[in-house]
């Protein structure tokens, strides 16, 4: 190489150089001001959000505000019912929620990926075999990844559903016995708060006793919580109790009513349950436990016979 080509490699080099860093420069001052542009969160009156999305909040704060003009408003309120039947309204909003599916629909893609790419699954000379594995396995991540946030919400619906039904008639005879010993209602929803056990009812009258203090009457406070869960037995204990104080009934023994109603509900629920339990056990045994039975028995009786010739 001569010395004319030797400098116009090195001008060349440098000019790559230097497009390259100005590129490089260009693509961090976008993403600057692309986090410059997402406003701080005031979350002085929220909950905090479950760990798993404080692991990767700032990615699913970055992410919600830029999707949040794209989603629907039919998608997002249907996924703010769900988060407020869940009790984390005060946690999250729909956009973050979806931000969240994103992320994690991106990290389950990369995860496959690399794993992927530690294993050698096709034979050489065929890459395109190999490509369509990759996108096959990233396929998969990317909708097992959008899907798993859907069915861990769907998950905390079912227990936070479970944890009322088994601790509403505790609060009501908690309720009943306040009132018929002289409170009003809001005296009795305190007691029942100060003396019940923590969990997701303990913190929904909470909220309506905080309602209250905030100026909302007591029937709407009451209507609320019942649009909150979202639970026919609850909705029957709130319309219940309204109605006996539009009509200026007494309230112990209706009460009284809605805690046996519902002490009967948990009974038959739980009734019901154990019956669906053979139904349920049916497909493990035949599946897995008759079979090692059978071979348990059976292999003495099948080596007995093969070594006496038969």
């Amino acid at each position: 190489m001569t010395g004319t080509e030797t400098l116009h490699f090195q001008i060349v080099s440098l000019l790559v150089a230097l497009a390259a860093g100005l590129a490089c420069a260009l693509l961090a001052w976008l993403l600057s001001r692309a986090v410059a542009e997402v406003p701080a969160e005031d979350r002085e009156y929220k909950d905090a959000p479950p760990l798993g999305f404080r692991l990767a909040w700032w990615p699913v704060q970055w992410l919600s505000h830029y999707l949040g003009p794209l989603l629907g408003a039919r998608g997002r309120n249907k996924c703010q019912a769900r988060l407020r039947r869940a009790g984390m309204d005060y946690c999250l909003d729909a956009t973050q929620f979806f931000a969240s599916r994103l992320l994690c629909a991106i990290f389950c893609t990369c995860v496959f990926t690399l794993l992927l790419s530690s294993f050698d699954h096709a034979p050489p000379g065929e890459p395109g075999l190999k490509l369509s594995l990759y996108l096959q396995l990233a396929a998969a991540g990317a909708l097992f990844g959008w899907a798993y946030p859907a069915i861990w919400l769907r998950d905390c619906l079912m227990a936070r559903k479970r944890e009322l039904m088994k601790s509403l008639p505790f609060y009501l005879d908690i309720i009943t016995l306040c009132v018929e010993a002289g409170l009003n209602m809001q005296g009795a929803m305190n007691q029942a708060v100060s003396k019940g056990p923590k969990g997701a009812l303990r913190d929904e009258f909470h909220r309506v006793l905080r309602d209250i203090r905030a100026g909302k009457s007591r029937a709407v406070s009451l209507r609320d919580m019942a649009d909150r869960l979202g639970e026919s037995s609850v909705t029957s204990f709130t319309t219940a109790v309204i109605q006996a104080e539009s009509m200026g009934m007494n309230l112990g023994p209706v009460l009284r009513a809605q805690a046996d109603q519902r002490r009967t509900e948990r009974f038959l629920r739980a009734e019901k349950l154990a019956m669906e339990a053979p139904v349920k056990m049916l497909f493990p045994l035949i599946a897995f436990i008759f079979p090692c039975t059978f071979i348990v028995l059976f292999f003495p009786i099948v080596m007995k016979f093969l070594n006496s010739g038969l």
